[in-house]
């Protein structure tokens, strides 16, 4: 059994879909949510489901090897950054070489690094009149947005989307190659 956790800072609705993906999975299992937000609905939403959480504050997940030893504790296997705010500390990366992915909602290398997410990167997009857009799921290394792309999906921006429509856009193309490339990657 591959144990995955779920790293998110927000609503989850990317984590709820990985979740109900491999809910009847035999060989892979979502076993762990954590946040560094006590506020974020993806805690609500460990809880629906039955899955462990644990919220951590910046000096416990910076400063310390709670988090780590939490999910060696766990027997983790494979981590999934999906909204996760907070660059990765190399102790972590270290840890899982190549076994910490993230989904990005733009197409890297433009519209990544600090500070480019969610509604700024779709903003951004429309701002500079790209004709395309989507996302980019790469590994995690210690900068963000930096690690190598595993896969990339695109949507067209016409002239008259909005942010939101980009949003809409990219959500789509989240819910449909995120939890796929999750299982190739695990079962590859």
């Amino acid at each position: 059994m591959n144990r995955i956790a779920i790293f998110a800072s927000g609503s989850g609705t990317n984590a709820e879909n990985i979740i109900n993906f491999f809910k009847e999975n035999k060989k892979i299992e979502i076993s762990f949510i954590f946040s560094n937000n006590k506020n974020a609905y993806v805690i609500q939403r460990a809880i629906n489901h039955g899955i462990k959480y644990h919220i951590f504050s910046r000096p416990e997940f910076y400063e310390s090897n709670t988090v780590l030893e939490i999910l060696q504790d766990n027997n983790i296997d494979f981590i999934v950054l999906a909204g996760f705010l907070w660059l990765v500390p190399e102790t972590l990366v270290k840890a899982y070489p190549n076994k910490i992915i993230n989904i990005h909602p733009a197409l890297l290398p433009k519209y990544g690094g600090k500070g480019m997410y969610g509604s700024k990167v779709h903003e951004a997009v429309v701002k500079n009149k790209e004709k395309e857009s989507g996302i980019t799921i790469h590994y995690v290394n210690n900068e963000y947005d930096k690690g190598n792309v595993i896969f990339q999906a695109k949507c067209s921006v016409l002239a008259t989307d909005t942010p939101d429509d980009v949003t809409k856009k990219v959500h789509e193309l989240e819910y449909a190659h995120f939890p796929k490339v999750i299982d190739k990657l695990i079962n590859s």
